[in-house]
């Protein structure tokens, strides 16, 4: 029988992610040692007090479908939070949704904010998604760069020379996957004047908000003049608490627009399941120092990565501001981003991302998690600086 799967999903590559960890996985079924750099995973277990509130909620019975929106306690506990730590202020009966992780919540508002033909500004190097995920709705994602040499900062005046009649929305992300860069104050500023005179949209995915070091400073552009109205901010609880697989997310927006991407969630999810909304609302109220306790041990991972990295010939990357990533530049090397880590996997058993997979601007680049255990992150510089040794040695350093 002939399979006539639709054309569309030509358009929707697999994850490049995705494809290193299961060739990795299947090198730990043979045997091999594989230290996995590429899954953006924290390594720590769910603080206890979270996986607490989940299961006295099964044992009480909440095993059943919630609102759509998700439970009103959870959306007051994010209303609380965004109000707090991030200094917008929602209402949690009309403006906030929670979702089945950030994915169903950027495919939703994705869905329900373009048409067919509509452009959408989208940086590069990032997550996939966002660039693959407008494709597929029939719009066009135009990129931004976003380069090293400025600090993985914007610059507005490339932004403004794309904007056209049919720019529709502009995704940012900060602190960014795969850069680590923080956007800065001034940057956001500028941006929302950009926003207010055009018009335009923003989807500010906010996922690894706190994860920032250095005393950088975690803005949201909700939060600054004429913005909260123009503003669909995205986050969740995977990579703040170390909850990837209980899959909780949200979105804040006004309330045509929340409204809007409820119709797209019913259909897709019905809702986020009901005893793992209760443990949102005990790791947003209950948090003592949990994260600072991850970030500071994040921090030391990452000090010591980076200053190995960049004593490895051929290697060099900056200091991220935030997230669990470092972005080697490999340009040095006469290989492809994507052979490197091939090489880097199978003779060093050491899985990173090639910087491809996160856009044009990606190549060159590899992207390196730290959220792996401070000694496996030193077993796996020191398999890194053998292979470059025998890359040397093969003449692969241009």
């Amino acid at each position: 029988m002939e399979y006539k799967i639709s054309r569309k999903l030509d358009l929707l590559p697999p994850s490049g992610i995705r494809k290193i960890n299961e060739k990795a996985l299947q090198l730990e079924r043979e045997g091999k040692n594989i230290i996995h750099l590429e899954i953006g995973r924290p390594d720590f277990d769910t603080p206890e007090y979270i996986k607490k509130a989940c299961i006295k909620s099964i044992e009480e019975g909440n095993v059943f479908y919630t609102s759509n929106f998700g439970t009103l306690e959870l959306r007051r506990a994010i209303a609380e939070k965004l109000e707090k730590q991030n200094h917008i202020k929602y209402d949690p009966q009309e403006e906030i949704l929670v979702s089945v992780g950030l994915s169903e919540a950027v495919y939703d508002v994705l869905s329900v904010l373009l048409e067919e033909g509509d452009e959408i500004l989208v940086p590069d190097p990032v997550w996939m998604n966002y660039l693959n995920l407008p494709k597929l709705l029939g719009a066009v994602p135009v990129t931004y760069q976003l380069l090293e040499e400025n600090d993985y900062q914007l610059d507005l005046d490339e932004i403004e020379k794309k904007i056209t009649d049919k720019t529709k929305a502009m995704v940012i992300v900060s602190p960014n996957n795969p850069t680590g860069g923080v956007l800065k104050k001034q940057t956001l500023e500028q941006l929302a004047g950009l926003a207010v005179k055009h018009d335009m949209m923003m989807i500010s995915d906010e996922v690894y908000e706190r994860i920032i070091f250095d005393g950088e400073t975690h803005l949201s552009i909700a939060s600054m003049e004429g913005m909260k109205d123009r503003t669909v901010t995205l986050n969740g609880f995977s990579k703040a608490y170390s909850m990837t697989g209980w899959r909780l997310g949200y979105v804040a927006a006004p309330a045509p627009i929340i409204a809007a991407v409820n119709k797209m969630h019913q259909h897709l999810t019905t809702c986020a399941s009901s005893f793992v909304q209760a443990a949102g609302v005990a790791a947003l109220r209950e948090e003592k120092d949990e994260l600072q306790l991850m970030v500071a041990e994040y921090k030391r991972r990452r000090d010591y990565l980076v200053s190995e990295l960049n004593q490895i010939p051929g290697f060099r990357c900056r200091m991220p501001g935030g997230s669990f990533y470092v972005y080697v530049n490999v340009k040095a090397f006469s290989m492809s981003s994507a052979e490197l880590c091939e090489y880097f996997l199978m003779e060093g058993h050491v899985a990173a991302v090639p910087g491809s997979v996160f856009g044009e601007n990606g190549e060159g680049y590899l992207r390196l998690s730290f959220a792996n255990s401070y000694e496996n992150i030193a077993e796996a510089v020191e398999r890194l600086k053998k292979c470059v040794a025998e890359l040397i040695k093969a003449g692969k350093i241009k």
